[in-house]
């Protein structure tokens, strides 16, 4: 005889071969028309809590560069020094910082507004205008595709560009036209300017050399890249195969 096989249970008898419980196929199950209404309506709110949350910290790094202006400019105008002028380039270098921040955090709400615009297009749209037709076909599609492999639909330098036109034009022109305004306020003449330009070892044509150089750089950046509404166009709506 074979050795004695023993249950579980601890008891001499051969368990009983079960069959298999028979899983819920998910997929093949068919969705009426209100469960599919109630998942868009909560997928939207999800996507419109995170789209306002980092519209809320687009503000705050705005916030941020705002306050650090106000800041500088008292400390430049607020001494006789005559390199306190100095002051608002390195503060130009510090917003140059939240610039980048900003354009970042823009890129990442950009990701959950373009799906919240896909949604308020194609559904809520025809529902409002009593039109059962979205305008794109097969926008379900791309939502989905998104919410598996999320992109950035805005690259950096198209982010930079947008975050610069909306906010930071003015921040930047506030203080040039400050450290100009420093720069010659009580001055005697060229010289004196040069002086009040050379900071210990630095030439004074440095700091206008990579003035110039940051000017140069953000025109090239207005005039070459193109506006971030531009990666949305039809190119991103092809249908797929």
């Amino acid at each position: 005889m074979g050795p004695e096989r023993t249950s579980i249970d601890g008891s001499g008898e051969e368990p009983v071969a079960r069959p298999p419980v028979e899983q819920p196929d998910y997929e093949s199950t068919p969705i009426t028309r209100p469960e599919y209404i109630s998942a868009m309506v909560h997928l939207y709110r999800g996507e419109l809590y995170r789209a306002t949350t980092w519209r809320i910290r687009l503000d705050a790094t705005t916030n941020w560069a705002v306050l650090t202006t106000a800041g500088l400019l008292s400390v430049a105008f607020g001494t006789d020094e005559i390199h306190s002028h100095v002051v608002l380039l390195i503060g130009m270098s510090l917003i140059t910082v939240f610039w980048a921040f900003e354009s970042r955090r823009y890129r990442i709400a950009d990701v959950w507004y373009s799906r919240l615009r896909k949604i308020e297009e194609n559904f809520y749209g025809p529902i409002l205008r009593r039109d059962p037709h979205s305008p794109r076909r097969h926008w379900g599609t791309f939502v989905a595709e998104d919410l598996f492999h999320p992109t950035f639909k805005v690259t950096r330098l198209e982010a930079l560009r947008a975050r610069f036109l909306r906010n930071y034009w003015a921040i930047y022109s506030v203080l040039l036209a400050a450290w100009v305004l420093r720069l010659f306020l009580g001055t005697d003449g060229v010289e004196d300017v040069r002086v009040r330009l050379t900071f210990g070892p630095l030439p004074y044509w440095l700091p206008l050399l990579g003035l110039l150089a940051a000017l140069i750089g953000i025109f090239a950046l207005l005039v070459f890249t193109r506006g971030s509404e531009a990666e949305k166009e039809p190119d991103h709506w092809q249908i797929p195969p």
